[in-house]
């Protein structure tokens, strides 16, 4: 009998993937709950597992291919043919050398290595055996950070050490690229992936569907950095986590949005929707392209509760691992080129959101306080805001409150 392997799906905002890799060839046995194929879609990646026992039959759509949630991918067929082809291929293993059971074995606990897909192509371009490494993931997933350990010189091996080489010499500087040749040419097409193209496509639409405008001012970082100095090695002692900028921004940005909901609200036809919640998206850059997971309720959360949140959907963005329900939603967004060297940007809208704050690098700077010139760390800060629902003097004077909570951290606790 004939299972297929369909396209699940993974939230009402998805409605397509593309076929990142297949794991498994046709004819190769599986198991229940085996990972068969990776999905990449505009947000997650994601395995399909399967749901019978038995062979993979047939392969639908390969590597590349984009798919719609629904779609057959392939088919596994149920039955003694299982077990026949696994004898076949262990068969096989031992007639090129290898021992037959050692072969199956082998086949087994490799299928059943847990493991995101950015860590199974990590550990295929360092040459690194899934199986030989400790996962630190949920369950014991192999994460990207467990397969660059494991790939160190240094890292600690998790099998039976083998006597240690005599030194080698070091290896010599990989060459420098060779200098284009006159008259040389050359081109590459690369396939966007999918989350990228999604991100190019979601960037045209807020540029032609919302009136954007944006609006600058500059906050002098003086206190923040004074109280951060005072309090971090308590706040690392006692959370865990280091106090950052994050959590400061957040604030004032709720404090700024009480003051001004019309910039927590979106259009929805000829309607304003009043959001009375502030789920605040932290943008954070990832190999794939920007992804905006989101602190819901920013409002009831401590610093130290900001802090830890964003600093493990860094780690999750790193590792390929957030979650729809990380990314899903969001009322205000906040992105920080800053910790890139931007001095100055006009970030883009992430709608249906009608506003979002842009952060940049702090740089001393000569501005005059009480009659006198003094150098203070200053930073830059520019909201862009949808011209159909927010005012220009409510932009202005929103921007001007978060520079207050900031320049006045202390009034924060009054917010």
């Amino acid at each position: 009998m004939a299972v297929d392997i369909v396209v699940p799906e993974v939230g009402e905002s998805i409605v397509d993937a593309r076929v990142a890799k297949w794991l498994k060839k046709e004819g190769d046995a599986v198991a229940a709950g085996d990972p068969l194929v990776e999905l990449e879609t505009d947000k997650i990646d994601l395995e399909v597992a399967a749901t019978a026992s038995g062979v993979l039959g047939s392969i639908t759509h390969k590597d590349g291919a984009d798919v719609k949630v629904g779609d057959v991918l392939g088919t596994i067929e149920e039955g003694a043919n299982a077990g026949g082809a696994a004898t076949a291929r262990a068969d096989e293993g031992g007639a090129r050398g290898g021992s037959a059971e050692g072969a199956g074995t082998k086949a087994e606990s490799a299928g059943k290595t847990r493991a995101t897909p950015v860590a199974r192509k990590a550990a295929q371009q360092n040459d690194v055996d899934l199986k030989s490494v400790k996962g630190s993931g949920d369950a014991g997933r192999v994460m990207r950070r467990d397969v660059e350990a494991a790939s160190a010189p240094d890292a600690p091996q998790q099998t039976t050490p083998a006597p240690v080489p005599a030194a080698k010499p070091a290896a010599p500087a990989a060459p420098p690229a060779p200098r284009r040749v006159a008259g040389e040419r050359t081109e590459e097409r690369v396939r966007m992936s999918k989350r990228r193209a999604t991100i190019a496509k979601r960037l045209i639409e807020a540029q032609s569907t919302a009136a954007m405008l944006t609006t600058f001012n500059e906050v002098d970082m003086s206190a923040v950095q004074a109280m951060r100095a005072r309090h971090k090695e308590t706040f690392k002692e006692r959370y865990g986590v280091n106090l950052g900028m994050t959590a400061f921004f957040v604030k004032a940005v709720v404090g700024a949005l009480r003051a001004f909901p019309r910039i927590n609200a979106e259009i929805q036809g000829d309607e304003m929707v009043m959001k009375g919640y502030y789920d605040i998206g932290i943008a954070v850059g990832a190999s794939e392209g920007l992804v905006v997971p989101v602190l819901r309720d920013a409002d009831l959360m401590t610093f130290a509760e900001i802090e830890g949140q964003t600093r493990a959907f860094a780690k999750k963005a790193e590792d390929g691992t957030l979650s729809l329900a990380d990314l899903k939603g969001g009322t205000f967004t906040i992105t920080n080129g800053g910790v890139f060297g931007s001095l100055q940007s006009t970030p883009i809208l992430n709608p249906p959101q009608v506003g979002i704050l842009g952060l940049h690098a702090i740089k001393d700077r000569p501005v005059a306080i009480g009659g006198q010139v003094v150098i203070r760390p200053m930073m830059y800060t520019a909201l862009t805001y949808d011209h159909r629902i927010v005012d220009g003097s409510e932009a202005v004077r929103f921007l001007v409150r978060v520079k207050e909570l900031i320049e006045d951290p202390g009034a924060l606790l009054l917010e």
